[in-house]
């Protein structure tokens, strides 16, 4: 299935039911007065997590989506039916925003999570409601309120505890599948992954995360350069940031301390606090090169970005490293969690994990 982040939808909920003008009219008895009874209420239009969806894609299709219509009130004093709510799924962790005027609205974050994104009308009143001492035969009546209706703009941000960061090429689709199950798209050449992919490590235990890889970042891409930034967004939510570099670069002309100040200026400019966000450092294809080779660069690096972090060199062909990475993440996420946990029940006895001593 066809991975869209992005859609376009317009909701309408449903306009309330207008009031009935009536009068009783009965054998034997004179005077009936009036029975003209309300209108009911419009139906409302609500967005709900469905963690069986991973895209918007079925939005691209059918954009318009509407509640129903209140019914009008009835003769002896009779309630119109309520319109029916509209209930409309969608991935667990969409945003929503209105589309004309960009102001947010809401996320849905978790299964069967309930967002009301356009309320429907309210009823209108029957003749009943207008009798007086003076007016016995009321001929008012009023009708019932337009229901909501917006243009709504949906984003679909994945939700995942660790994020993949580097340029294309990097290795980041080949370190998601040698820890998870995920099986992206690998290949020698750059902008082999075009929509993000989430994989799950170690699922079904306690030290199960989820981690994603998005498509590469280039230099120039906050100008709409290689993918752009649209998939920067999927980062958002993430707790901690995995930058790779390729360590052995085949242009010898290429500096990786330069690549990495390069995604680090984008990230600037896409958003600072993202850019602030715990990042470690992952030096790939660490294969390529002999020990001492390996040690030289991996200095090198760390000297040129006075780089203060955690930096951990793998291999996803060898497996080198990958087991203390992984044991490494697990440990920090831990620690986020209990630090949570203590948050909550101000609890404070315990050392937060420290990653440089990973």
């Amino acid at each position: 299935m066809k991975f869209v982040d992005e859609a376009t939808i317009r909701v309408e909920a449903g306009d309330g039911g207008n009031g009935c003008v009536s009068f009783r009219r009965e054998k034997y008895i004179p005077k009936g007065g009036p029975d003209g009874g309300d209108g009911g209420d419009g139906g409302s239009v609500w967005l709900v997590g469905d963690s069986g969806l991973n895209t918007l894609v079925d939005f691209r299709h059918q954009r318009r989506h509407r509640a129903e219509r209140g019914q009008n009130g009835m003769g002896r004093q009779m309630t119109g039916r309520k319109g029916q709510d509209l209930f409309i799924p969608v991935p667990v962790g969409t945003r929503v925003s209105d589309a004309d005027t960009g102001e947010p609205i809401g996320e849905v974050l978790e299964h069967g999570q309930r967002l009301l994104v356009a309320e429907g009308g309210r009823h209108g009143l029957g003749n009943i409601h207008f009798k007086s001492s003076t007016n016995r035969a009321p001929r008012q009546s009023t009708q019932g309120t337009p229901g909501e209706r917006r243009n709504l703009l949906l984003e679909l941000i994945v939700l995942a505890d660790v994020g993949l960061l580097g340029l294309p090429n990097a290795g980041k689709s080949s370190l998601i599948a040698a820890l998870s199950s995920a099986r992206p798209r690998v290949a020698d050449y750059p902008f082999t992954t075009l929509y993000p992919n989430l994989g799950v490590v170690g699922p079904g235990s306690d030290r199960s995360f989820v981690i994603a890889d998005i498509p590469g970042v280039i230099q120039g891409a906050a100008e709409g350069a290689g993918l752009g930034l649209q998939f920067l967004k999927h980062l958002a939510r993430t707790r901690l940031l995995l930058h790779l570099v390729d360590i052995a670069p085949m242009d010898e002309q290429v500096d990786p301390a330069q690549q990495v100040r390069e995604i680090v200026a984008e990230l600037e400019k896409y958003d600072p606090e993202l850019a602030r966000r715990e990042r470690w450092l992952v030096l790939s294809k660490a294969d390529l090169l002999d020990s001492e080779a390996l040690v030289a660069a991996r200095e090198r690096l760390v000297r040129e970005l006075d780089w203060q972090g955690p930096v951990f060199a793998v291999s996803s062909v060898t497996r080198q490293g990958l087991q203390a990475l992984e044991d490494a993440i697990v440990r920090h996420l831990q620690s986020l969690r209990g630090d949570q946990a203590m948050a909550t029940n101000d609890e404070a006895d315990q050392e937060p994990y420290d990653p440089t001593r990973a």
